[in-house]
């Protein structure tokens, strides 16, 4: 079986807003920072990714996840991350976080993060917006040190996987990079920042999700998942990026039953989750990896101009992809939010939904119940009206885009072209709490 080796965390208040009285180089700001005072000449590694987009359905399972199989991303990330830890770049040390699987039938996974609450950075904008210009007065992945990022990420000019130890810096070109999160919630718990020089907002586009897909694909690790926050739904910077960890479990939602309500010709089968607390739709297979990245973008962005909050677990190396709309931050807003759930000050964002509970105080560590869970993550789950009209919304771009969704598996939406829809307006819904 694989093994996640795991060290001591080197502690350290590394990463400051400002330097006060620091010496500065020529040229530099004195924070090694990634914008251009700092940027020019400067190296990095960087990873070339082969392309896999063009493989047919049949090959697909070539790039299975075999827990055996150690792929040399999954070895980079962990021994760059590892590195990161012996030169102190971490707020507090998250392999001394106590972790328990909760008893039950979901199997849900208690963690106690009490730095990560305590050091991690606020956020700095409106929770009622999903889309939101980006703001360079606000924190962004530029002003991080050069130290905290891994290594480049962009695909090979030939089709071959390559690695240069010490690579120029394109910033014209706008590279993605590989950056530790120094508030990390599991071990190797890292960030992929698309595009970072263009300074996109949080917002998933189709360039974007692919870029993901890639970086699951490669890294070929069944216990290695990424994950997207949007704005609303407990994402707390403004600049785009996924974040990834490893767990070495499954998800509870990843165990869920599905079942299947819709085949796109290019492929991909949308299901919906069944028995679980939260309501989502879970994406699969496709002739190309293309072919997903495309359908679930495309519900992405759907969901993001109707101003609908949601997570997004990429899973079983990018085979699997969850998508969950939810409404917590808007119950919270209305007052709708129990002061029993508000006072445990957990923010249920894609890990959280994913099965995996950060808790903040050790009173609710200890008192993990899997009924408390499921009571936490009633709140964050649409109704099932409300689900049916998003799931709705969904079919509608996804078929404008001439994807095509076969008729014959459309039992579960067939409203979608209805003269009798109900009108939507973006941002007005309302949403109820589970029963």
């Amino acid at each position: 079986m694989l093994r996640i080796k795991r060290v001591p965390t080197v502690v350290s208040n590394y990463q400051k807003e400002e330097v006060v009285g620091a010496a500065s180089p020529v040229g530099g700001c004195g924070r090694n920072c990634l914008k251009s005072c700092c940027i020019q000449e400067a190296k990095l590694p960087l990873y070339a990714f082969k392309r896999v987009d063009n493989v047919s359905g049949k090959d697909l399972p070539l790039l299975e996840c075999k827990e055996q199989h150690v792929a040399f991303l999954d070895s980079l990330i962990l021994g760059e991350w590892e590195d990161r830890m012996q030169r102190g770049l971490f707020r507090y040390d998250v392999t001394a976080c106590e972790t328990k699987v909760i008893p039950g039938e979901y199997g849900f996974i208690a963690q106690l993060n009490e730095g990560r609450h305590l050091k991690k950075r606020p956020t700095e904008f409106r929770v009622d917006k999903v889309l939101q210009p980006f703001d360079e007065s606000k924190f962004n992945f530029t002003k991080v040190g050069q130290e905290e990022v891994l290594f480049q990420f962009e695909p090979s000019n030939d089709g071959e996987v390559q690695f240069f130890p010490n690579a120029p810096i394109d910033v014209e070109n706008s590279p993605s990079f590989v950056a530790i999160n120094v508030s990390p919630i599991e071990y190797g718990h890292v960030l992929l920042i698309p595009r970072i020089f263009e300074c996109l907002p949080q917002r998933i586009d189709h360039a974007s999700f692919l870029l993901a897909l890639h970086m699951a694909a490669e890294a070929g690790n069944p216990y290695f998942r990424l994950g997207y926050n949007s704005l609303g739904a407990f994402a707390t910077i403004n600049h785009l990026h996924f974040q990834a960890y490893y767990l070495a479990v499954p998800f509870p939602i990843e165990k869920a039953p599905t079942k299947k309500i819709a085949k796109l010709n290019g492929g991909v089968k949308i299901s919906k989750l069944l028995n679980y607390p939260v309501r989502g739709l879970v994406f699969e297979g496709g002739h190309t990896l293309d072919d997903l990245a495309n359908t679930v973008s495309e519900a992405c962005i759907c969901l993001q101009h109707n101003n609908i909050p949601y997570n997004v677990l990429i899973s079983d190396c990018g085979r699997k992809i969850f998508l969950l709309p939810q409404c917590y931050a808007e119950k919270q807003a209305l007052g709708e939010v129990s002061a029993e759930l508000l006072d445990t000050q957990v923010n249920p964002a894609v890990w959280e939904i994913g099965g995996h509970m950060v808790l903040k105080r050790k009173k609710d560590y200890d008192e993990a119940s899997e009924a408390n869970a499921c009571r936490l993550l009633a709140e964050v789950s649409l109704s099932e009206e409300r689900f049916q009209e998003v799931n709705a919304l969904i079919f509608q771009a996804i078929a404008s885009v001439e994807m095509n969704v076969k008729s014959q598996c459309l039992e579960e939406v067939d409203a979608v072209n209805s003269s009798t829809q109900p009108a939507m307006v973006p941002g007005s819904h309302e949403c109820l709490v589970l029963q």
